[in-house]
């Protein structure tokens, strides 16, 4: 048993339940040189700098965590999410592509694939993804309006009608978000009831 990676790997979660992850990233780093082997310290060390906002940091632990557990899915995902939020969606989408091959009903990695197909102009891929999401996540909202917005700029009006109708049916108030900003008060405003907002 490895004592020194225990007292290292204590002391981080303690410094992590105090809300101190600057602590905690150093205690866990060491952890992680004692037994580069261990999973849970590499995958703290991931969340940790993505909470921080600390992208590139955060893709390298991620790439680390795949290197110990190439088939888990969930990881797949979260490395697509840093990729996306460091302003890298061509690479979100294929890391999005890797954990859906392995767990398709995972609804926040079309969504996630969806922004990203957004963010690069894909409007027509984007509404594919964001439709699969909301497919699997009924109740979402934000999918919703997203998918929206980008069968608007794919230039599918018809298919806006029936997000708009799907949408309003749960959140109307959110429904008359999107039919305002995507300008369409004139032909689909009579689908969203009067409501006191």
């Amino acid at each position: 048993m490895n004592f020194e990676y225990r007292r290292h790997y204590a002391r981080a979660w303690l410094w992590r339940l105090f809300g101190r992850d600057e602590k905690a990233f150093a205690e866990y780093l060491v952890a992680h040189q004692l037994r580069p082997d261990d999973l849970p310290s590499a995958r703290h060390l991931a969340c940790i700098a993505a909470e921080r906002g600390h992208f590139a940091v955060a893709e390298q632990w991620y790439v680390e965590c795949l290197r110990l557990t190439p088939d888990d899915a969930d990881l797949h995902y979260n490395h697509g999410f840093v990729l996306e939020q460091a302003g890298s969606p061509r690479a979100a989408i294929a890391a999005f592509a890797e954990a859906l091959r392995r767990k398709p009903a995972l609804d926040r990695a079309w969504y996630g694939t969806g922004l990203a197909h957004a963010r690069l102009g894909e409007h027509a891929a984007a509404a594919e993804a964001f439709a699969r999401s909301v497919e699997l996540q009924p109740m979402h909202g934000e999918g919703y309006y997203l998918w929206g917005m980008a069968c608007h700029y794919a230039d599918r009006p018809q298919q806006v009608e029936e997000v708009v109708e799907r949408l309003v049916s749960f959140d109307a108030k959110l429904a008359a978000r999107l039919v305002h900003d995507i300008g369409r008060e004139g032909d689909l405003g009579a689908l969203i009831p009067e409501m006191p907002f």
